[in-house]
């Protein structure tokens, strides 16, 4: 396995050692993700990972409903009122 120069530091295997070590390719990427190939790059993870990594989202206006919940009342200044201030003038 050689060393890759990119930011990460990690392993890359060539096909060729992929092919020869699969289980072992496949046990170290229980531990982090491994890579193969060096003109075409291919990354392997656990599928644990893969389906954290692409689990949908919560869309932010129901987390900003869900957080807000347990934080109390808000007051809010009546719009009608003529003293009130105004920032954005």
């Amino acid at each position: 396995m050689q060393q890759s120069t990119d930011n990460y530091n990690h392993k890359v295997w060539t096909v060729a050692e992929a092919k020869a070590r699969l289980s072992e390719l496949l046990r170290l990427a229980s531990d982090k993700p491994q890579f193969i190939g060096t003109k075409k790059s291919y990354v392997i993870i656990t599928q644990e990972k893969w389906q954290e990594m692409n689990q949908p989202k919560e869309p932010m206006g129901r987390w900003l409903v869900n957080a807000m919940s347990g934080i109390g009342g808000l007051e809010l200044p009546n719009r009608a009122d003529p003293e009130r201030d105004i920032p954005f003038q």
